[in-house]
């Protein structure tokens, strides 16, 4: 079961960077499979791993800003992205913005399937 988390998180995290790649003006890769798959390769081990104990350290802070906050982490975790690949290249913080938004709402479908998959266990 935790195998297939991190595989949704990968899977999330490489369709999010590539839909960014498509759609939204300042994000450009070269090499762009070999780049996304090993950039989503990243970004779902960091999700999976390094996200929860980002939120857990930063919750006092989540929770003044009314969530708010998450939307910062996400961005530097998109903005890590960046840094570590230099085939991966996001040009100005609407760019990050609308990267970190996309990936986002593919980690929510993920969450959604993995949550529904749980309860479908129990049942």
């Amino acid at each position: 079961m935790l195998f297939k988390n991190f595989i949704l998180q990968v899977i999330a995290g490489i369709l999010g960077l590539w839909i960014a790649s498509e759609f939204v003006s300042g994000v450009e890769v070269i090499n762009p499979w070999q780049t996304l798959i090993c950039a989503g390769l990243v970004l779902g081990l960091i999700t999976y791993l390094i996200k929860p104990i980002l939120n857990l350290i930063t919750w006092p802070i989540r929770v003044l800003t009314l969530g708010l906050f998450s939307l910062v982490i996400n961005m530097g975790i998109i903005w890590l992205i960046d840094v570590l690949f230099s085939d991966f290249f996001i040009k100005g913080i609407a760019a990050l913005f609308w990267t970190t938004f996309i990936v986002w709402i593919f980690n929510i479908i993920a969450l959604k399937i993995i949550s529904e998959n749980k309860s479908k266990l129990y049942e």
